[in-house]
C-alpha cells in the first residue's frame, strides 16, 4: 500500500477524536501508506476553551505538535479518514467551516473518486453518532467520493458497539472512552486504504 496517500483529518476538544487518529496513523503507517496527520483549525475564542481545563489543555498540547489541515492536504491524498465528535447530531462549526473551504476543489472536479471514511465520538450511544457520520458523508456525496465504510466487514466492528457507517464511541463525563474500539479503528484504517489501493491500480 505504499502508492496511497493518507490524510487523516481531525477535529477534538478534549482528546477522543485526536487519539482515534493517531491509532489511525500508528496503522496507516504499518501498512506502508504515505500519512499526513492533520488538525482543523481551532475557530473558538480562548475564552471559551479556557472555560473548560480539559479543552484547554488538549489545544495547548497539540497546537504546536499537529500540523493544522488545509484545503489542499484533501488533494493530495488518494483517501481521506476523518474523525470528528458529535455535535447535536452533526460535526462541529470548526469542521463544518473547513469542509466548506473546498468548494473550490469541488468546483474543479479534483475530490471525484477520493477514497473517503469517518470516525466519531459522543457522551452516550445515542447522542447522534450515527447521524454525524451520516450527515458528513452527504457532503461526500456531492463531491463525487467513493464511501469506504466499514460496514460487518470484521468482528472489531461488533466488539466496539457495532456501528456499520463508521468507528463511533462513547465517552463519560472525565473523558474515558467505554468501548474498545482501537481494533475497530485500525480495521477501518486497513479497509479505507484496501480500497484505496483497488482504485489506484
Amino acid at each position: 500500500m505504499s502508492q496511497v496517500k493518507l490524510a487523516i483529518i481531525y477535529y477534538s476538544s478534549t482528546g477522543t477524536n485526536y487519539k482515534m487518529a493517531k491509532w489511525a496513523e500508528e496503522e496507516a503507517k504499518k501498512t506502508g501508506a504515505e500519512v499526513k496527520l492533520l488538525r482543523v483549525p481551532e475557530l473558538a475564542p480562548m475564552e471559551s476553551i479556557e472555560q473548560n481545563p480539559a479543552w484547554k489543555e488538549h489545544y495547548l498540547q497539540t497546537k504546536d505538535e499537529v500540523e493544522e489541515a488545509k484545503v489542499d492536504d484533501m488533494d493530495w491524498a488518494d483517501a481521506i479518514l476523518f474523525s470528528v465528535p458529535t455535535r447535536f447530531g452533526n460535526v462541529p462549526a470548526q469542521f463544518k467551516q473547513y469542509m466548506d473551504m473546498a468548494g473550490g476543489l469541488w468546483f474543479q472536479g479534483k475530490l471525484v473518486d477520493k477514497v473517503v471514511s469517518a470516525m466519531t465520538s459522543a457522551q452516550n450511544p445515542h447522542g447522534g453518532q450515527e447521524s454525524t457520520l451520516l450527515n458528513l458523508y452527504t457532503t461526500m456525496f456531492h463531491w463525487g467520493a467513493l464511501i469506504a465504510a466499514p460496514g460487518y466487514t470484521d468482528d472489531a466492528i461488533f466488539a466496539s458497539g457495532g456501528n456499520p457507517y463508521g468507528t463511533s464511541v462513547s465517552v463519560d463525563a472525565d473523558g474515558n472512552m467505554k468501548e474498545d474500539i482501537e481494533p475497530a479503528v485500525r480495521h477501518q484504517v486497513r479497509r479505507t486504504l484496501d480500497v484505496a489501493g483497488k482504485i489506484n491500480r
